[in-house]
């Protein structure tokens, strides 16, 4: 498997990757110019959203039900003030990124809670370990931006010791279609769509679009999927979709990476629709889902992001509620009899974007 988690820019240049064309804005003042929701949505071009969605169609906002459970438990955890020491022949201590959707200075200001940066966000946790779990873009205001400080910091942790990777969201599946495929329709759950409207629809923004590079394509493209660390299977989404890409990490990580390469619309199409499903792991049987990734791809406990933290907790049920309602996040969310562990805090809805050590200090 070639690991290009959260690695700098290789030297050599993937030739279909360099072909992306800068499509033109599409209602840019209309009706998805500034969609916010948590949902993944493609508007239909040639007809309404239907009143049943297909199976495995995920909901917007507007329909994403409130979940009152009372087995399920809230984690907070009070911030490192710096890393904990290790054996000098031994790893770093391993931390985790949820969704940080563009949003740059909330990043930073979480690193340096947890010891990872220094007040100039350069890397100075030595030997520590650090994982993002994707969705780097999208609905903050500067996502390019924090590409390049994951870029960087991958540079700046692999000197002194330690690294910094990342893995692929679907939301670098989403501004990777809308740069390469712009609005060639595809066909979705919901009838026919394109890249470039499920992009605005979800949060995209023109000045990521304007300052996206060739380089910062190619390290999207290579991010892989899955990965186990320690006895944590990382992914992205909380689904298990990811099952039907390959029986090992090894495999998953080549499928996803080699349909991003042949460069067809509809196979990357279809790879974002599986990524943005969600709410595998709760209810009845979540933990069944959960252990079927694990004793497919190992590990005893699963990190994902994906799925905001006052979803799951049903803090928040719709837009429609009562303006001035926040959600309430301290810390990780642990479910699925405790072998999931959700790190979405919801920082798009003014929740929290959670940094954490693992295993969290409980």
């Amino acid at each position: 498997m070639t690991q290009g988690a959260g690695q700098g820019p290789e030297a050599e240049r993937t030739a279909t990757l360099r072909d992306f064309r800068v499509p033109a804005y599409v209602n840019e003042t209309g009706p998805y110019a500034h969609s916010t929701h948590p949902g993944e949505a493609a508007p239909a071009l040639d007809e309404p959203y239907p009143e049943d969605y297909p199976e495995g169609y995920t909901p917007t906002e507007r329909d994403l039900p409130v979940i009152n459970r009372g087995d399920t438990l809230q984690m907070p955890v009070e911030p490192a003030a710096a890393p904990a020491a290790q054996p000098a022949d031994g790893p770093g201590p391993l931390y985790v990124v949820g969704d940080v959707h563009g949003y740059l200075d909330e990043l930073l200001t979480a690193l340096r809670e947890q010891g990872l940066v220094d007040a100039d966000g350069r890397w100075c946790a030595g030997t520590a370990r650090l994982w993002f779990l994707g969705d780097f873009t999208d609905r903050g205001p500067d996502g390019i931006g924090v590409i390049d400080l994951v870029m960087r910091l991958s540079a700046e942790a692999a000197a002194a010791g330690g690294y910094c990777k990342a893995l692929m969201g679907n939301h670098e599946l989403l501004l990777l279609g809308a740069k390469r495929f712009g609005d060639t329709p595809v066909h979705s759950g919901a009838g026919t769509a394109t890249f470039q409207a499920a992009w605005l629809l979800n949060g995209g923004q023109k000045t990521d679009m304007d300052r996206l590079q060739d380089h910062h394509l190619q390290w999207m493209a290579r991010l892989d999927a899955v990965e186990e660390v320690d006895g944590y299977l990382l992914v992205h989404s909380d689904t298990t979709a990811y099952l039907d890409y390959g029986d090992s990490i090894e495999a998953v990580n080549d499928t996803v990476r080699e349909t991003i390469t042949r460069n067809d619309a509809d196979e990357v199409w279809d790879l974002f629709r599986k990524f943005t499903k969600r709410f595998s792991f709760r209810d009845e049987g979540g933990a069944d889902a959960v252990r079927s990734l694990l004793d497919t791809y190992g590990g005893t406990r699963i990190v994902h992001g994906h799925s905001p933290i006052p979803y799951l907790l049903g803090e928040v049920g719709s837009e429609d509620d009562e303006e001035g309602t926040r959600p309430v996040v301290e810390g990780p969310h642990i479910y699925a009899d405790g072998l999931a562990i959700a790190m979405d805090g919801g920082v798009t809805m003014a929740g929290k974007l959670l940094v954490r050590q693992l295993p969290l200090d409980v």
